[in-house]
This record gives structure tokens, sequence and C-alpha cells, in this order.
């Protein structure tokens, strides 16, 4: 409806200031004509809003007006109510804040929306820690790289990779941060590359003298958005085919459903339900040892090899035969 699209049109000039047309047309899903209509409603109505022409133009509203816009509709009063869980907001030091600003969005909503945004609030909870997530070595605060990103200055890291004792150190230019199944990440620039680090491995970050040094016109989403892929996009590796009983079958997908190459095959009638799946290379195969019985890797000859050589020397170690042999020897032991 029009009179929505001239209040979002409203709250995003209050929100952004100067903003392109064409921006707004796309925020809108409108053409930019249509744009430049409803500034002239809004005009029409009493609001102060002007249009700028050239490179750098755009629409924006007179310095130092705002309104208070309490129009908002029973769907969105109660999706106001469903956040990205209180431990978020904590770990940025906010949660206080949150409770506060959401006493003072019920206090604003319209009378008929409060019941139904009060019933969400108690009745939807999102929590976005993993199952079964393992403990990390604390790291710098949260809340204190939260001020540091937005001094708009350059960071020193002291940062440990995985899989190393010694922290590295890097200078960077902050896009800001990101919070992924409970995993926050910093997205920075370094020398020009966009990179990823993990809070929890960051030691230190100590803002710099010197402003951050983004690319233009580049911003925190778009950066996050190539980095994510480039995660998601693995190498190909080695293909795997196995069966697993189907009273572990559940329990694989979750841990595992990720590395799927097809959908699993229904056990059916029979016990056992076939899957096809991918690991980064050979020595991975060995995690699914855990499942003992449960699952027998089919195809490839390699990959059975493997867990053989890798359960006869678990088998040795435990009978007293080991004398140290390792899964990674390349054979069995004698």
């Amino acid at each position: 409806m029009k009179s929505d699209r001239l209040l979002s049109l409203l709250l995003l000039l209050q929100t952004r200031g100067l903003v392109s047309a064409t921006e707004l047309a796309e925020r809108l899903d409108v053409s930019v004509r249509t744009v430049y209509r409803d500034v002239e409603a809004l005009s029409a109505s009493g609001v102060p809003v002007y249009t700028e022409r050239g490179r750098h133009g755009g629409v924006a509203l007179l310095p130092g007006f705002r309104t208070d816009v309490t129009g908002l509709t029973a769907d969105e009063s109660r999706a106001l109510f469903v956040l990205a869980a209180e431990g978020t907001h904590a770990a940025l030091g906010l949660d206080t804040a949150l409770g506060s600003a959401l006493h003072k969005v019920m206090a604003a909503l319209p009378a008929p929306h409060r019941p139904a945004a009060e019933l969400t609030r108690r009745r939807v909870l999102v929590d976005p820690d993993r199952w079964l997530r393992s403990p990390t070595a604390p790291g710098v605060p949260v809340d204190a790289l939260h001020d540091a990103v937005l001094s708009d200055r350059r960071l020193r890291l002291r940062y440990r990779h995985s899989g190393t004792a010694v922290p590295r150190t890097y200078t960077v230019d902050p896009y800001g941060l990101v919070a992924k199944a409970g995993v926050w990440y910093l997205v920075a620039d370094h020398r020009g590359r966009p990179r990823l680090f993990r809070v929890d491995r960051t030691h230190r970050a100590d803002p710099l003298g010197e402003p951050v040094r983004r690319r233009p016109r580049v911003e925190l989403a778009e950066v996050w958005e190539v980095l994510r892929r480039r995660v998601e996009r693995r190498p190909a590796g080695l293909r795997v085919r196995a069966r697993v009983r189907a009273d572990r079958l559940d329990l694989f997908l979750r841990l595992h459903g990720g590395l799927l190459t097809a959908p699993p095959t229904p056990p059916g009638s029979g016990e056992w339900s076939r899957i096809e799946f991918e690991v980064p290379d050979l020595p991975h195969i060995r995690q699914f040892l855990a499942y003992g019985p449960s699952l027998e890797v089919l195809d490839p000859p390699d990959a059975r090899a493997e867990l053989a050589r890798s359960a006869a020397a678990v088998t040795a170690l435990y009978e007293g035969r080991g004398g140290g042999v390792s899964p990674t020897s390349g054979g069995a032991p004698g």
C-alpha cells in the first residue's frame, strides 16, 4: 500500500540521511519515478523533504527534522520481539540496553498490538549456539573488539590460527563483526584482501592511530558474502559410498549432513540406509570409526583399507601389543 511505502521512505530518510533515488527504489522495490512521486507526496503533506541533483545527490530531510512514527502493524510489532538471541547482545555488552529498548518499544506500540507482542516474547526463544559445541579458549572479549571496530581505526591483532601454537601479528582494516551459529568472526581486510578472524582465537586487538583503510563503497555484508562462499566452496575431496544403520542415520545427518553429496536412501524394510558423502582427504575417513559396526564404508577401497589399518592399530593398543603404534603408520601392526 502507498501509505506503508511512504512510512518506509520516511524512516529510511530519518535513519540514513541523504540517500540516492536509485537506492531508495531498490529498497522499496519500486521505480525511481515512483520514488520521486512519493517524495512529492511527503512534501505536500508537510514533511520537509528535498532532493539534490548531481553525482552525489539524492533525497534527504531538512536537518533536525524528526517524527515519532508508531504506526506499526501487528506482524511488525511481533517481529520486533523475535530477536537474534539474548546471547548475541550479551556478548556485545548490549543485553541491558536491549531489554530497555524493548520496554520502550512496547510502551510505544498501538494498544491492540501489545498483547500479541508480549505473547511472542514469552513463546519464542532463539538460541544461536550449536549442540555439542566444543569449549573454546578465551580470546579478546567480543564487546571490547566491538568497541575497537567502532573506532574506525586500523587494528593490530595477535591471532592464533587453527593447528598452530604461536600467534601471529596482523595489521587489519575492519569492516565489522559477524555472529554465525554462536561463533563470532571479525571481517577485515589484510593488505587489501578480505580475511576472516575468529574472535576466540584473537589474543589481542589494539586500535592504532591510523584511520581504517577500507575499500571504497564496500560494506560488511558484501565482504561477508564473499568470505562465506569461499568457506563453503570446498575443494573436491574423496567421494565415499557407505551404509549406516537406520537407528544411527539421524545422528549421522545431524553431525555430518553437510558432507552429503546425495540424499540418503531410506532404509525401507531393511536396517541399513545407503549414503554418499565427501571428505577432504583420506585421513578424514578415520572419524567414522566412532560409529563402530553401525557404519560401513563400501567404496573406495583405499578408504576401507585406511579404516582397517586404524581399527587394527586401536585393537593392538588395547591388547597391549601397540608399543606406540599410530593409525597413520601405513600398515597393520605386527
